[in-house]
């Protein structure tokens, strides 16, 4: 079994904005429950506010919870899934990254930090204060979204961009601001991530991508240390990791077959790395979650 990737138009009731999709959350696990009854990962940029409700949110293996005053973001790929323990409320969102980007060309949806690194953690809690601040913004573009009014895209893009700067001050409200990374710092951890994403199945070593960015291993590692307290072995082997639970778990395909596929020499080698990194052995992390 393949991870279904979804897409925007198989949640729309009408083609109402194309790439775009608002809605209250209960009227949206309603209406979508088939499509969303399962672990999940999309083509788009999401992000939902909670205003009621307790439970589970699953974002690539690591467990978040769920209440009045969350905030979650996914990027896409992320692959997730929702349990809940007591009836959810708030509004949500999604569109691509064409929707917001070609509006603002000055800036991209990475300059958010929520969407900028997969190291940076896709929730936020936001004070009661903040809440109902962001609450009433979620709710003017619900509405608006409802609507054929003169100027409605404008208007939403408008709503979007107001709502992502308000969670960016919430989401960074706790780091100085005069020792954050250097923007040529924040390039090359772009282009390193990328290149991760696009190349892991082969290339999992650091000089491999220090010769792609033109720059040598030491300097790469400096970054990545100054910017992720990290190493890029560790960077590369965590992408390994997720896309080993992946396979795992959603695939079908004996493990075996998945060692071959992230081009391990044999299964026995795929093994010991697997439970070096997380404490279980492929077959005990598969029954784990069976």
């Amino acid at each position: 079994m393949k991870i279904p990737v979804l897409k925007i138009d198989q949640f729309q009731e009408s083609e109402s904005l194309n790439d775009l999709y608002v809605n209250s959350f209960s009227n949206h696990i309603e209406l979508n429950k088939e499509l969303i009854s399962k672990p999940h990962s999309h083509n788009f940029y999401l992000c939902v506010l909670f205003t009621e409700g307790t439970g589970k949110h699953e974002i690539d293996f690591n467990s978040y919870q769920v209440n009045p005053g969350k905030v979650f973001f996914l990027k896409p790929g992320q692959t997730h899934s929702w349990k809940f323990d007591t009836q959810p409320e708030g509004f949500i969102f999604f569109h691509s990254q064409e929707f917001y980007e070609i509006k603002f060309l000055d800036h991209t949806l990475k300059s958010f930090p929520f969407y900028y690194s997969n190291q940076n953690p896709p929730l936020l809690e936001l004070s009661k204060i903040k809440m109902k601040l962001l609450t009433t913004k979620f709710k003017e573009m619900y509405l608006e979204y409802l609507q054929q009014n003169l100027l409605k895209e404008l208007k939403i893009i408008n709503l979007i961009n107001s709502i992502y700067i308000d969670l960016t001050r919430a989401y960074t409200a706790d780091v100085n601001l005069e020792k954050l990374i250097s923007p040529s710092y924040s390039i090359i951890l772009e282009n390193l991530e990328n290149l991760i994403h696009k190349n892991f199945y082969k290339e999992k070593l650091p000089k491999f991508y220090s010769d792609q960015l033109n720059i040598t291993t030491k300097h790469l590692n400096r970054v990545v240390k100054k910017t992720l307290n990290k190493t890029t072995n560790q960077l590369i082997s965590e992408r390994i990791i997720l896309e080993s639970k992946r396979l795992i778990i959603h695939s079908g395909n004996n493990l075996a077959a998945i060692s071959e596929t992230l081009t391990f020499s044999d299964y026995a080698y795929f093994s010991r790395f697997f439970k070096s990194k997380t404490g279980f052995t492929p077959m005990n992390f598969r029954k784990k979650y069976s």
